[in-house]
């Protein structure tokens, strides 16, 4: 394939052993396979070098950081299979693309450990299933493998009225509406309210089902999440330990789920959280993106029975952010946030004996508001 000087100079930072070469404007002799079980094709071809030609385009409509993840996934888990059968991969890119590229190629191609950090906040919530693809459940046909059975001895009228009472009550026979036109209204804000509601309860389902299978037990180590006692209102306390949250060191979509299987049965009724924002530092702190994707993402019930969140040892800083985030993203939040400068105020809503509180805190506490306090109302909780 014939790739112009100027275009090649640009490939050359890129290109790695047995990993994709990214070339501008070229033009490739193989067209780009939707299913990536057909480039096996190619494979057993005994080829060597595979170019792809442009996959997204504005003519499609199709999201362009959406294709390039696919692009990029697709092409990742094929060569951990069959990588050593090809010695070089070509992506030929438009202009428009060459940006997204560059930047989504560390992801699934990073050439040191550095790079593989700085690119994990990139990784998509969607990672596919195991050939890279795009998984969406609205298409997926279900057909059990014996929907209605008979009794060899039941009498003939009896086996038609079982036949019968089947009809219209398998998934297959119930009427769906088009899934890409609901997501379009969606996106253009036309959809009823009973519709977004339907959309979102399957969106958390398929999180929920994630979080119970998935083996969360690093995220757990870290104790920066947990159920305590009850509140002076018999509502239960769940703790979110700020220190504890090493947001550039783990996997925020790991995080995401632990939060989902520790709270779903726990927001079922009212509950308060607890959020120590002691000796936290930079590399503890969530990102509003972070949060506003776990304020969409969970069922109503969070919402609806959170009834407080005591923000504990705030900083200038942490109230500004908080203010902002309250007033600007979510909607129904502000009221129920209480920021809470020491422990003394935080025990006038929740008995000592009732919450587990790290040392560290503890001690930070201490140094900082005394052993003792004088009497002091907390207003509002």
């Amino acid at each position: 394939m014939l790739v112009g000087g100027s275009a090649r100079r640009r490939c050359a930072g890129f290109l790695m052993s047995r990993q994709p070469e990214l070339s501008r404007g070229a033009r490739s002799p193989f067209p780009y396979r939707e299913d990536i079980n057909e480039k096996i094709v190619l494979w057993e071809q005994s080829m060597s070098t595979v170019g792809f030609c442009v996959i997204s385009s504005l003519k499609r409509c199709y999201p362009l950081e959406d294709a390039t993840h696919i692009a990029l996934r697709t092409v990742r888990r094929f060569l951990e299979v069959h990588g050593a059968a090809l010695e070089k991969v070509v992506f030929a890119v438009t202009e428009q693309e060459e940006s997204v590229y560059m930047r989504l190629l560390p992801v699934y191609f990073p050439r040191s450990l550095e790079e593989e950090l700085r690119s994990r906040p990139l990784i998509p919530p969607d990672i596919g299933n195991a050939d890279g693809e795009p998984v969406v459940p609205e298409r997926q046909i279900r057909i059990s493998e014996k929907p209605v059975t008979y009794e060899d001895d039941s009498s003939e009228d009896e086996g038609l009225s079982l036949g019968l009472s089947f009809i219209g009550s398998h998934a297959f026979a119930r009427m769906e509406g088009d899934v890409d036109k609901q997501r379009r209204l969606a996106l253009q804000g036309q959809m009823s309210g009973a519709a977004l509601q339907k959309q979102h309860q399957r969106n958390y389902n398929r999180w929920l089902s994630r979080a119970r299978t998935e083996d969360l037990s690093d995220i757990a180590a870290l104790k920066a999440l947990y159920q305590s006692g009850v509140d002076n209102c018999g509502r239960t306390v769940i703790v979110v330990v700020g220190r504890n949250i090493p947001v550039l060191l783990i996997d925020m979509e790991k995080a995401l789920l632990y939060f989902i299987h520790m709270m779903d049965h726990v927001a079922v009724k009212e509950y308060v959280l607890v959020y120590f924002h002691t000796l936290t530092g930079d590399h503890n702190h969530l990102d509003s993106d972070f949060l506003r994707n776990i304020h969409d993402i969970v069922d109503a019930k969070y919402k609806k029975n959170l009834k407080a969140l005591y923000f504990v040892h705030p900083t200038f800083r942490s109230k500004v952010s908080t203010w902002f985030f309250t007033t600007f993203t979510v909607s129904g939040l502000k009221d129920k946030v209480h920021q809470v400068e020491s422990l003394h105020q935080l025990f006038t809503a929740i008995s000592v004996e009732q919450i587990e509180i790290p040392p560290f805190v503890l001690d930070y506490d201490a140094r900082e508001n005394g052993p003792f306090f004088p009497s002091n109302s907390f207003s509002g909780l």
